[in-house]
């Protein structure tokens, strides 16, 4: 999979490349330089556009294959990088002392997106795809052979499974003995292991002779992750150590400080603008429900920690009866006119800000729960408790992925987004965030 995101990266910086050819040809068409001479004193604009384009890409979700792998998903993000870019682009050659004509930056967008529009759809729909065959069709392969034709059909072609067991699946065609015989017949490329329990002794034969045989052989979970972005924390089994995130960016000693500089930058700004809205806000409320402007929750933080968040108030005054914790859910009648405009561009979350720059929480981050809560899903979810290893957010991967918890499926939901973030953060991640 990071080879295919390494192609679309390079292919990608190609076709950019390529774009400023064709621009500097229509300037020297136009003007008195030859184009030789113009690629020789304005080289500079091909490693500059190139960083400028991955970078819009990356943010835009370019290079996640669950996105390259579909053209209607791929037509989407091309469309918000173009706009990333020329905003960039624009300022670049507005604000750069150059003898560029201002122009050229609207040949070469164009240019440049309708060279990567093409090579995106081919890719889309041409894209070789790996042969794997899945070892165990119990729930957790079946799990994984759904996520592959939803997520990566793009990818992947599962030839079928093995198990000693032929009723669990009708795609079941050999048993553990006949591995091998299966991955020569079918030249299968990838090997996903499926099996949550201990390896019998012959399945481990079975698997090291496939090994030799030049496959990969990879753990359900690991490939779940990588096409979803989520942590099958159901269907990990004795690979307990796949769910923990050991040595995860925060443990490290150049990103904690780079993420609290973004924090504060980010917060600075967003309570400045909060406090500019917040008179018509105040206003707007007001004359939409009786009641306070704020409302005060305990919240759980990093550690098992307990915070208090204020929040703007979205519902009515009493919305919860007895002081009894409830969650809200869509369409929830306690939530006000007003609270439900609030509450769709999250607006009511604004005045949190201010525990960003007390420290209590971070811009990008697992979404802090209430401790009813808290107490009520350790029990239910699986490494419920891994969401505290780092600061609880504003905004997060489950956030965007899986939207507001109101119950306890969509709890374990974003449990396994929020340990995806949490192994791998990044500040790229939290941009995109």
């Amino acid at each position: 999979m990071k080879e295919r995101r390494l192609v679309l990266i390079l292919m990608d910086g190609a076709l950019v490349n390529l774009a400023v050819i064709f621009a500097f040809a229509i300037w020297s068409l136009r003007g008195d330089k030859e184009l030789p001479a113009l690629i020789a004193t304005q080289s500079f604009w091909f490693g500059l556009l190139s960083v400028l384009w991955i970078v819009a890409a990356w943010l835009s979700g370019l290079y996640d294959l669950r996105v390259a792998a579909r053209v209607l998903t791929t037509a989407r993000a091309l469309a918000q990088s173009l706009v990333l870019v020329l905003i960039a682009y624009l300022a670049i050659f507005f604000a750069a002392p150059t003898e560029l004509p201002r122009g050229i930056v609207l040949y070469h967008g164009l240019i440049a997106i309708g060279l990567i529009a093409v090579w995106r759809g081919l890719y889309a729909r041409l894209a070789l795809r790996r042969r794997a065959l899945i070892v165990g069709a119990g729930n957790g392969g079946q799990l994984i052979a759904r996520a592959l034709a939803e997520s990566a059909s793009a990818h992947y072609a599962v030839i079928g499974f093995i198990d000693d067991d032929p009723t669990k699946h009708d795609q079941v065609i050999g048993m553990t003995r006949d591995l091998s015989r299966v991955i020569r017949e079918h030249n299968v490329q990838e090997v996903i292991l499926a099996i949550t329990r201990d390896l019998s002794d012959e399945t481990f034969r079975a698997l090291l002779a496939a090994q030799e045989l030049g496959v990969a052989l990879r753990p359900m979970p690991i490939v779940y992750e990588e096409i979803t972005g989520r942590v099958p924390v159901d269907y990990i089994g004795d690979n307990w150590y796949v769910a923990l995130p050991l040595g995860h960016a925060s443990t490290g000693s150049v990103y904690p400080i780079i993420k609290r500089a973004f924090d504060i930058v980010s917060a600075s700004l967003g309570a400045l603008l909060f406090c500019i809205a917040l008179p018509f806000i105040a206003l707007a409320l007001k004359l939409d429900s009786p009641g306070p402007l704020f409302y005060t929750q305990e919240r759980v933080g990093q550690g098992g920690r307990i915070f208090r968040v204020q929040k703007l108030r979205t519902m009515v005054v009493n919305a919860e009866q007895n002081g009894q914790a409830v969650w809200a859910t869509k369409n929830d009648p306690r939530v006000t006119r007003v609270g439900k405009f609030l509450r769709k561009l999250h607006v009511d979350e604004f005045p949190q800000f201010w525990n960003i720059l007390r420290g209590e929480m971070s811009a990008v981050g697992p979404r802090p729960e209430r401790p009813e809560f808290v107490a009520q899903l350790e029990q239910h979810i699986p490494f419920y408790r891994l969401r505290h290893a780092i600061k609880p957010g504003m905004a997060g991967w489950a956030l965007v992925n899986a939207g507001y918890v109101d119950s306890l499926e969509i709890a374990q939901l974003r449990v396994e987004y929020d340990l995806y973030y949490i192994k791998h953060q990044a500040l790229w991640l939290d941009l995109w965030i």
